[in-house]
């Protein structure tokens, strides 16, 4: 059997591998994390310079762990000689929560004596407990009770049918649940009670349907994806050839599908453009300001991970079409093994029209059509579904897409109460609260090479004023470059009045025609600010949305933009990007880059969001600019092509490769 890549996850074998040594030299322990430690950068570039010569990188588990009694520890396992090269205990922190341990909180609390009585005064009798749901959520923090003490808040739900939806009825009280005891230790309890609503149901189910909607919409008619021939791009393990693209498509517990070693074939020079591209954290904070409401900043990849997660997708409904599976393999708690089968799918698009011209004096056309090449998790955070999906464009263009449905996160509500614009009501006595999604996407720049330098570029009217000599009739503007220099420098925010866009750089590689530096310009519209102030408990701990760029050198730990460990961290200090940047006069120019990028959306919850969320999409691109030589989709067959002198001459097109299988509707 062939040796892994360095950057495949590990396989079931080696995660047990890893288990079974934590296990004997440590006994028994609960295992939060069992995943790869990636290959640091420099050996790691050396063998793929040259895996003929240069060493192969050890595979090495990464791995996160809590002892009895509530110790942490964070160790690496050598898989070859499956021994234990680094192990210490880390003060202060809380990993990462597992599945295990938020469904535990929901068989807790419905047992214990506090939350039955709450559930009472709230209008569930003893009887339907059975009836009561949370969903658990670190506690996020609340110094009260500090970062030592493992802790989960319960949202509470009265489900009345198990077909029922839950967060139509939301209980006003939260309890808040001790790992270590297995116990609710405390419960909140607001100055204003809330009781059990009464509304009639709402759900999204077929029975809901049928019942209240008259049924599904009978005036549609299926939409068929073929690809007789096969697909157009090839595996081998996990290193995808597609077009000119050659990419290596990783997996883990936290960021779910990284891509890395990403290069582009321009006419048979492979040019490498970026060594490691994730999404690598996201906050959803809430602005609703009473509380324990202000504790409600989830985290989603930092306290719970994309990946542990995600789910597994069905052939015909995720996906469509000709489709590749890629499963994913994580520890269970207890050291056991848990598979998501189909975690990643892989499938070509058609992408409309690539290119067309007509020209208007003779009639003469060419169009070519586009395809992308998808790679797509889904991950579902208690309520929210994110649809991840990373897509390659022929013309050299890496495009990152994320649709948000699933439910709104509810809170109870009285009759006629106002909700102070702090949330809506979206269904009789159903308050759903502001909140924002922002995502971190982490690039890891290797444009041309790996010194690379980024640049801030404003549309802006040119400074000479109108009548002047450069500008006479005003009507001049141009893109405003800004070197970011500096870590400190490279603090930048979007603004949509200019069109920001940022350009990762090379400047020793320029372009012979425009002179300019080859680049990826990442185009970016959907950057929501930060809501929560400056001082404010979501503003300490997630740092890395303070701004929608950052930039700092490379440092192989240096992966996570909130902290290694994120759940109950009170931000002072506060961890991660911050951190890292310090007083921000670390150079970053001609360097070995990491652009960090926070951007998202603001969410306004309105009826139409409720009982579930139409998908809202979300998009960024990262583009190639001064790159090629020209257009680098010239030679994709195009559908039509008729030149000026055969319309002229009455023959047949250079090419008629339209769609056969194309009919007319009517």
């Amino acid at each position: 059997m062939a040796a892994p890549h360095p950057l495949d996850p590990l396989s079931a074998q080696e995660i047990q591998c890893a288990i079974t040594v934590v296990k004997e030299q440590h006994g028994h322990v609960w295992f939060n994390v069992v995943s790869l430690h990636e290959p640091r950068k420099a050996q790691l570039s050396a063998w793929l310079a040259s895996p003929a010569k240069a060493p192969r990188p050890a595979r090495v588990a990464d791995v996160v762990v809590i002892a009895p009694g509530g110790g942490v520890y964070d160790g690496l396992v050598d898989m070859q000689s499956a021994k234990i090269t680094s192990w210490h205990k880390v003060d202060g922190v809380q990993p990462i929560i597992t599945l295990e341990e938020l469904q535990l909180v929901e068989e807790v609390a419905r047992k214990d004596p506090g939350v039955m009585e709450q559930c009472r005064i709230s209008g569930v009798p003893p009887e339907h407990m059975h009836r009561i749901y949370c969903d658990p959520w670190t506690i996020g923090y609340d110094e009260r009770h500090g970062s030592q003490v493992r802790l989960q808040q319960a949202l509470m739900y009265y489900r009345p049918h198990p077909d029922a939806l839950q967060y139509q009825y939301p209980l006003d009280f939260c309890p808040i649940y001790d790992a270590d005891k297995k116990a609710i230790v405390a419960i909140d309890i607001p100055a204003v009670r809330r009781p059990l609503s009464t509304a009639p149901p709402i759900h999204y189910t077929p029975g809901y349907v049928a019942a209240r909607e008259g049924g599904y919409r009978a005036d549609l008619k299926p939409i068929h994806i073929t690809q007789p021939e096969g697909v157009s791009f090839a595996l081998d393990g996990r290193e995808l050839a597609w077009q000119a693209w050659q990419l290596h498509i990783g997996f883990n517990y936290r960021e779910g599908i990284v891509l890395n070693n990403i290069s582009f074939n321009d006419k048979g020079t492979v040019r490498p453009v970026l060594y490691r591209l994730s999404l690598a954290e996201m906050v959803v904070p809430y602005g609703n300001p009473e509380h324990p409401h202000q504790r409600k900043h989830a985290f989603d990849l930092g306290e719970y991970g994309a990946g542990y997660m995600t789910n597994s997708l069905a052939l015909g409904c995720d996906c469509k079409g000709r489709v590749h599976y890629l499963d994913a393999d994580f520890p269970t708690r207890a050291g056991g093994l848990r598979t998501i089968k189909n975690a990643v799918c892989i499938h070509e698009e058609d992408a409309g029209i690539l290119f067309k011209h007509t020209d208007f004096r003779d009639d003469s056309v060419l169009v070519t059509r586009a395809r992308k090449l998808v790679i797509q998790h889904v991950f579902t955070a208690a309520n929210y579904e994110y649809a991840v999906q990373w897509v390659l464009h022929q013309d050299g263009t890496i495009q990152l897409d994320i649709k948000l449905t699933g439910i709104l996160n509810t809170y109870a509500m009285n009759p006629r109460e106002h909700t102070h614009g702090w949330g809506t009501e979206v269904y009789p006595r159903v308050n759903a609260h502001n909140h924002q999604h922002l995502f971190c996407l982490r690039v890891d720049a290797n444009v041309d090479g790996p010194n690379n330098t980024v640049y801030m570029s404003d549309a802006v009217p040119a400074d000479a004023p109108v009548g002047s000599a450069d500008n006479y009739y005003g009507n001049a503007f141009y893109a405003k470059r800004t070197k970011l220099a500096t870590a400190g420098q490279a603090s930048t925010d979007y603004n949509g009045a200019t069109s920001r866009t940022w350009d990762i750089c090379n400047d020793s590689k320029l372009h012979p025609y425009s002179g300019k530096p080859a680049s990826y310009k990442l185009v970016s519209r959907d950057v929501a600010g930060l809501l929560p102030k400056e001082g404010s408990l979501v503003w300490k701990r997630a740092g890395f949305a303070r701004h929608a760029v950052h930039v700092t050198k490379y440092a192989d730990d240096q992966l996570w933009p909130a902290g290694r460990h994120v759940p109950q961290t009170s931000g002072e200090p506060s961890q991660g990007l911050p951190e890292w940047i310090g007083d921000g006069s670390a150079s970053v120019d001609n360097t070995d880059i990491v652009l960090w990028h926070t951007f998202g959306l603001t969410h306004f919850p309105a009826p139409e969001d409720f009982p579930i969320m139409p998908a809202e999409p979300m998009t960024l691109l990262l583009r190639p600019r001064h790159f090629f030589l020209n257009n680098p989709v010239l030679n994709v067959p195009p559908s039509y092509v008729s030149t000026p002198s055969q319309v002229a001459a009455k023959k047949e097109a250079v090419v008629d490769a339209t769609d056969k299988m194309s009919k007319l509707a009517f």
